[in-house]
């Protein structure tokens, strides 16, 4: 239980926002590939929610910079 707690702590901060951000696109990136290689729909569902997953990252490390949080 701590080390979610731990890892949701650290997740929140500009760095782990910027990391996580960062690990999603290269997931979504490898979901992608798989998706035009195979042409599967579950392959690109998985890119689809990686990839909103680090916009939603991304959009909160920018407000971390200008809010200052």
């Amino acid at each position: 239980m701590k080390t979610t707690k731990k890892l949701d702590t650290w997740h929140r901060t500009k760095t782990g926002l910027f990391i996580m951000c960062l690990v999603e696109l290269a997931i979504a990136y490898g979901f992608a590939s798989l998706s035009i290689d195979r042409g599967n729909l579950w392959w690109y569902l998985l890119t689809i929610i990686f990839f909103i997953g680090a916009l939603q990252n991304f959009l909160r490390l920018i407000g971390a910079f200008f809010h200052g949080k």
